[in-house]
């Protein structure tokens, strides 16, 4: 609709009943806050929440200062831990444990974030063709490209103020907490450059992401490199999450580190803006490759194609859980002689991890962070079905001699097969990083942890394919959510000790979390069942109702 108008406005302007002016900027920056609501609230809530609930956790966990020095011996310089949070420069004090755990674990969603947020605003627009209707009125490129990422910005800011919330809730003081927040947000500044450079560099949204999220996954793993190996602390000055630790809010504050972060993403955004100027709008500066003999592989049917158009992001899903699975089997077996106090085993055994101190218990707890990833591939799948229907991709492909039943079936099956492999991957990988580490565990022991990942992939898989059916305008955001609540909700209900009734409502709780735990197959069969009805509901909903665009 706004887009509408802008061209209406644009032809009375051109004919002289109405004078340019300047009043575009604020439609077009409401809309894509509009567009971009339903993903800036859940990640606010996540903000939020992380934010309020690790200092009130540590508070709750470690009163004592003796119980506090046992935990900085274990976990200070344990590299299985130091993996997944960063660097700890003070375990001692609430604002040091808080400093290491919110802003280790909120650095990487900011970073997912900043690229989700600047593809959407950017090359999916363009992809969709409203972003070069727009720029047929009276906008020109710069300014469309200014407000857009205004936009971003202010959903950063939002982030911002959600995280800065929940610290002061949290008990934390106003001055180091507001560093913390800016250390967090600098990161997402960075990505949002790096996704604006990469939504001019790449041809479509889905090469966009994809290199987007090899990005995050490369600063990454050289944050882990430069955290978990010695004399390799250097490193940390070559990605932004290594920046965002030096700024050691609540430790030794540094805050001209800042000033890294800042310039190098306004130097990003800079260079997206110039290169977007010097080329034509819907392309890339990636052109896809002509090549004079067509290859004809995997267009046999719309699934096969599908599976063409996937292979990269499929690899790239397969291909992280491998190594990141590898890395947590090889530090495995370091939880043994960690150390650990009874009470800070007792808060990890909430989590249905049994003893921690085990390679198991570590692993079954690491396995975590699969049983939501896995998830979450599920739900992308879905996710681009939404996005074939809103840019009328499947109309075009449904006026061929192609049922819709056929199509969508085929495109569900090509979901569970990749949550499988990716299930499958880390499963593997993960044991023979386990194996490398000397520790005992069996190849049947991890499968058992990849068929969870499974199960829960298939319950929301089903859900989402429902949504879809039902309110396709909302079925993406709805799985998304879907998914992140049930897992907070397990995670921190558990830790908060919240009472059994409330905790079976996420269905995480029913699962044994292998192999930390007994493996559970009526439970991981009930979630399978439920997702193939959910699914088939869908599927009989989609086939009854119209096709619904964006």
């Amino acid at each position: 609709m706004s887009t509408t108008i802008l061209s209406l406005e644009a032809d009375r302007a051109a004919a002289g009943d109405l004078p340019r002016r300047p009043g575009v900027a604020p439609v077009l920056a409401r809309r894509a806050l509009r567009d971009a609501r339903v993903r800036t609230i859940a990640f606010m809530y996540l903000f939020g929440l992380v934010a309020y609930v690790q200092p009130v956790g540590f508070r709750s966990a470690f009163p004592s200062l003796e119980s506090r020095i046992a935990f900085a011996r274990s976990f200070g310089d344990n590299k299985a831990v130091v993996l997944f949070y960063g660097k700890a420069y003070d375990l001692l004090t609430v604002g040091g444990y808080s400093a290491w755990r919110v802003g280790g674990t909120l650095a990487i969603f900011a970073a997912v974030f900043g690229v989700l947020a600047s593809v959407r605003a950017l090359r999916t627009e363009e992809d969709s063709g409203r972003a070069e209707l727009v720029l047929s009125s009276i906008v020109d490129r710069r300014r469309y490209l200014t407000v857009s990422l205004a936009a971003v910005g202010a959903t950063a800011v939002a982030l911002g103020c959600a995280e800065t919330a929940g610290l002061l809730a949290g008990g934390l003081p106003p001055g180091n907490s507001l560093l913390l927040v800016l250390s967090t947000v600098s990161v997402l500044w960075v990505f949002v450059g790096v996704g604006a450079v990469i939504s001019q560099v790449a041809s479509t949204h889905r090469l966009a992401l994809q290199l987007g999220g090899a990005c995050v996954g490369l600063a990454l793993l050289v944050r882990v490199i430069a955290d978990t190996a010695n004399g390799a602390g250097w490193l940390r000055w070559f990605t932004p999450l290594g920046w965002a630790e030096e700024q050691r809010p609540f430790t030794g504050e540094h805050p001209l580190v800042l000033l890294l972060p800042l310039s190098f993403g306004a130097a990003l955004l800079v260079l997206a803006v110039r290169l977007a100027q010097r080329r034509d709008i819907g392309c890339g500066i990636l052109a896809p490759r002509e090549r004079s003999t067509p290859r004809l592989a995997l267009l046999s049917s719309p699934t096969a194609q599908a599976l063409r158009g996937e292979l990269v992001g499929l690899a790239t899903w397969v291909g992280g859980a491998a190594v990141f699975a590898i890395i947590i089997g090889v530090l495995a077996k370091s939880t043994a002689s960690a150390g650990l106090s009874p009470q800070l085993q007792r808060e990890f055994a909430k989590l249905g991890t049994g003893s921690i101190t085990t390679p198991a218990g570590y692993v079954g707890l690491s396995f975590l962070l699969f049983e939501l990833a896995v998830p979450l591939f599920a739900v992308a799948q879905v996710s681009a079905l939404r996005r074939e229907e809103s840019e009328q991709a499947l109309e075009t492909l449904l006026a061929l001699p192609v049922g819709r039943y056929r199509w969508l079936s085929g495109r569900l099956a090509l979901a569970a097969g990749g949550a499988a492999a990716v299930a499958l991957s880390a499963a593997l990988f993960g044991w023979i990083g386990v194996t490398a580490s000397g520790a005992s565990l069996s190849l049947p022991e991890m499968l058992e942890a990849s068929v969870n990942c499974f199960a829960m992939a298939a319950l929301f898989l089903g859900l989402a394919v429902l949504l879809f059916g039902i309110v396709p305008r909302a079925a993406s955001a709805g799985a998304y959510v879907l998914v992140t609540l049930s897992f907070l909700w397990q995670l921190f209900g558990a830790l908060l000790s919240l009472p059994h009734w409330a905790l079976d409502l996420t269905p995480y709780a029913h699962l044994g979390l292998a192999p930390a735990q007994p493996f559970r197959p009526v439970p991981a069969l009930i979630l399978v069942l439920i997702g193939v009805v959910s699914a088939s509901a869908g599927v009989a909903a989609f086939r009854r109702r119209d096709l619904a665009q964006a």
